[in-house]
C-alpha cells in the first residue's frame, strides 16, 4: 500500500516526540494509531490497552467476525472491511418509538439480531449505544467502546472495563468516531496480516478504498 508523504510525516513527528517501544505490539499499535488520529498525546495514559484481549480481538478478525459500527461516522471510517451499522434505517426508528428507547439502542438491538454472536463493535459516538451492548449481553468478541461525552461516557466506560467484555477504551470523557476508528484499524490491521486470515473484503473488496487514518503505515 503506497502511504503519502504527509502521512510517513506525521509519523516521523509522532515517534520524535514520544517513545511507545516499551508497549507491547498491539498495545503499541492502537496507542500509536490514536494518537496519530487526534494528535492528543494524552492518550498514552487515557487508553486502556489489554494486550491478552487485544489479541483476541485482533483473533476474531482474522477469523471473519462481523463488524458493527454505532454510528455512520464510525461506519464511514472503516474501509478496510464491510461494516453493519444499523442507526439510520427505517426500522430502529420505529423500534425506538414503540419502545420508548434511544435510535442507538434500538440500532444495537437490530445489529444483534442479524448479525448475532461474536461480531466485534466498534462504539464512538455516544454512551447510549455501549450502555445497550453490555445492558442487551450481545456476547460480543471484543468492543472498542470510545464514546465521547460529558454525560455518561466516562461511567459507560468504567462498566465497560468492569465487565468480562474483552475491550479497548479509554478513561476519560474524550473520544470520537475518530479515535474509535483509529484503534479498530490498528486490529485489522494485525489481522489482515495473519496468514490465513479471513478479515476484510475478499473477493468482494471495493477498487477504490480510502485510509484516511494510515492504516498501511
Amino acid at each position: 500500500m503506497i502511504v503519502s508523504p504527509e502521512v510517513q510525516e506525521s509519523y516521523r513527528i509522532l515517534r520524535s516526540r514520544i517513545d511507545l517501544t516499551r508497549l507491547p505490539r498491539y498495545s503499541r499499535d492502537v496507542t500509536e494509531r490514536v494518537i496519530y488520529a487526534s494528535a492528543d498525546f494524552d492518550y498514552l495514559t487515557d487508553l486502556v490497552c489489554d494486550e491478552d484481549a487485544l489479541a483476541e480481538g485482533v483473533a476474531a478478525l482474522a477469523a471473519g467476525a462481523p463488524v458493527i459500527a454505532d454510528s455512520p461516522m464510525v461506519a464511514a471510517g472503516i474501509t478496510g472491511c464491510p461494516v453493519l451499522c444499523k442507526i439510520g434505517e427505517p426500522l430502529t426508528r420505529r423500534l425506538a418509538r414503540t419502545a420508548g428507547i434511544s435510535r442507538a439502542a434500538a440500532a444495537v438491538r437490530l445489529a444483534f439480531g442479524e448479525a448475532g454472536p461474536g461480531a466485534v463493535w466498534v462504539v464512538g459516538g455516544g454512551p447510549a449505544a455501549l450502555v445497550e451492548i453490555m445492558n442487551r449481553q450481545v456476547e460480543p468478541a471484543f468492543v472498542v467502546g470510545m464514546p465521547a461525552g460529558f454525560v455518561g461516557a466516562a461511567e459507560a466506560k468504567d462498566t465497560l472495563r468492569a465487565s468480562d467484555l474483552r475491550a479497548v477504551s479509554n478513561v476519560s470523557e474524550k473520544g470520537g468516531p475518530a479515535v474509535a476508528v483509529a484503534a479498530f484499524n490498528a486490529l485489522l490491521r494485525a489481522a489482515l496480516d495473519l496468514g490465513g486470515s479471513r478479515a476484510g473484503w475478499g473477493a468482494d473488496r471495493p477498487e477504490a478504498e480510502a485510509d484516511d487514518d494510515g492504516a498501511g503505515w
